[in-house]
């Protein structure tokens, strides 16, 4: 990819939206530069196909703004013409709102704080008016680099803090809302500033939740082990509850190929109260 020359202005993770042109400068050299058709470059900034560039000029390197087909919702720009937040409409699609402001779905659920875009089948994401957050605040350049301990589904279950780390560099490193940390870890600070050696937990753990209220064991660095299942339990609240992604896999049958070896609650999806479960895929429960 060619490197540009002029000035770049770009987003808070690191895309370029906009560019100044310098002498010498043609749509092609710039639209290559970025990743973009000739033809695209000419769209967003209205420009005749093959028109030369005059020095100074800023073009945008995202659509035009307003809405497209996929993103027809209001959005919010900073100063520098940068998109901060964006309200769904009813017909908009995730593709339609990356594509409109230059993003990745990894990019837009970073900025809300949240695992993947994807998450209760997109809902979360596409509700008519919800308030979608398209950047991040800026955040220490040392954050994020404390010890983390994980459990054997490669799920941060601890992280300890250093100089530099906030509940926005948490959030946006673990996918973790202000509020759950907070409600995780109730001896936080609720500002900002964390002191360097805290040990944050970042899954509920301790913290009972609708449909994992049962008792669980854990090993000495505080990895859950094994869950007892009482009445309205869920696999997916359970997963959620201690970050097991597959608990399944951790609790293969001895005989009958796939599936797991524990019992569901007639036509419901809830698990029969009473089993003793493992959350650790390194020490599964066979039976």
């Amino acid at each position: 990819m060619l490197s540009a020359r002029g000035p770049v202005v770009s987003d808070s993770f690191g895309n370029a939206d906009y560019y100044t042109t310098v002498a010498g400068d043609t749509a092609d050299m710039v639209a290559r530069a970025f990743g973009l058709s000739e033809a695209k470059l000419a769209e967003f900034n209205g420009l005749q196909p093959g028109a030369p560039l005059t020095s100074g000029t800023k073009l945008r390197l995202i659509p035009a703004p307003g809405p497209i087909t996929g993103a027809k919702g209001t959005a919010v720009f900073d100063a520098k013409g940068i998109p901060i937040s964006y309200v769904v409409a009813p017909t908009d699609t995730l593709g339609g709102i990356t594509y409109r402001f230059g993003l990745t779905d990894e990019q837009l659920a970073e900025a809300n704080k949240t695992s993947d875009v994807g998450e209760r089948g997109g809902v979360y994401f596409l509700l008519a008016g919800k308030h979608l957050r398209l950047q991040k605040d800026p955040v220490d350049s040392k954050a994020g680099t404390g010890a983390s301990v994980n459990n054997s589904f490669g799920r941060t279950i601890f992280y300890t803090t250093v100089d530099g780390d906030s509940l926005d560099s948490l959030g946006y490193t673990f996918r973790r809302s202000t509020s759950q940390l907070l409600q995780y870890n109730p001896s936080l600070p609720a500002g900002k500033h964390i002191p360097a050696g805290t040990r944050v937990r970042l899954i509920p753990g301790e913290l009972k939740i609708d449909g994992a209220r049962g008792s669980f064991t854990a090993d000495a660095a505080g990895i859950p082990l094994t869950y007892t299942t009482v009445p309205g339990d869920t696999e997916r609240q359970v997963e959620f509850r201690f970050g097991a992604t597959d608990l399944r896999s951790a609790n293969r049958p001895l005989t009958g190929g796939a599936g797991a070896w524990y019992d569901l609650a007639p036509s419901r999806d809830e698990f029969a109260p009473g089993q003793t479960i493992s959350l650790d895929l390194n020490r599964p429960i066979n039976k």
